[in-house]
């Protein structure tokens, strides 16, 4: 029995498209995306249709990660269309107006799946980890926040979230973090998915890497809207593609107060954590 997880695609329709053709040569049982297909890049609907159809004609499972909630963020009645706070999450709202009509299939969308290994094991896939899509699993995770984060008990939890790839064992359970399709945060600049093989009475976990046309990827950026759409912190994110490396997460650390009291100018904000790379 041979399993795929890929997860964390970020609307890089050359990188899903490229890791797909991967995964078909090696003609795995089961293909589960686990979360992030939208939103954080510019081909957001291009990859939400892509895993659809692969879903209709392949029978690959999905579950939901947390850039699906920020996306739906926008669909309640509630939500703000002006101001700063808007401005901070613009770039989701980008990704809402690209949606329109394929809202309520990322609604739909599960937290976790479950399948059966060949011993009638559960193998578990979620976004993050059991406790939420924002909770995730890294490699400096200690063997006792990692039992937080696994319960109830599994023999086998595949996640993405961190965008870096691990696999490792704790009390019994293999856990396995597939890294990232189209945002590596690890400085390898590389697709990662990951590879589960039943052998004999256990599973083992693979890495795998994949070249990809990373100059087609950064020109979808360029030849949409998204610069545009999504305001200042579109550079952010271009800049985590061209390096490998996390950097929203330290932009809104370092800058969202600001933004919010009022100090900075989105373009400011940016322009600032920009300078300091």
């Amino acid at each position: 029995m041979k399993l795929v997880v890929l997860a964390d695609i970020h609307a890089n329709f050359v990188a899903l498209q490229t890791v797909a053709t991967h995964i078909k040569t090696w003609q795995p049982d089961t293909v589960i995306v686990a979360g992030d297909i939208v939103n954080r890049g510019p081909r957001s609907l291009e990859c939400l249709r892509f895993v659809q159809e692969k879903q209709r004609t392949e029978g690959w499972h999905v579950v939901s990660g947390n850039h699906e909630d920020y996306v739906l963020m926008h669909d309640r009645p509630d939500a703000p269309r002006r101001g700063p706070r808007f401005e901070i999450h613009r770039h989701s709202y980008w990704t809402y107006q690209q949606l329109d009509g394929h809202v309520a299939a990322l609604a739909a969308l599960p937290f976790q799946q479950s399948l059966l290994a060949p011993d009638g094991s559960e193998v578990r896939v979620t976004h993050a980890s059991m406790r939420s899509n924002r909770d995730g699993i890294y490699p400096l995770t200690t063997d006792q926040e990692l039992r937080q984060k696994i319960r109830p008990y599994a023999p086998v939890l595949c996640v993405g979230h961190t965008h870096r790839p691990l696999i490792r064992r704790v009390d019994g359970t293999l856990v396995v973090n597939a890294g990232s399709v189209g945002l590596p945060f690890d400085g390898d600049r590389r697709a990662a998915y990951a590879r589960l093989t039943w052998q004999g009475e256990a599973w083992q976990a693979q890495i795998v890497r994949v070249d990809y046309d990373l100059r087609a990827a950064e020109r979808d950026f360029f030849e949409t809207d998204f610069f545009e759409g999504s305001g200042p912190l579109g550079r952010v994110i271009l800049n985590e593609l061209r390096t490998g490396e996390s950097r929203l997460f330290y932009w809104t650390a370092d800058h969202q107060e600001r933004v919010l009291a009022g100090e900075q100018t989105m373009a400011e904000a940016v322009d600032d954590f920009l300078a300091k790379l």
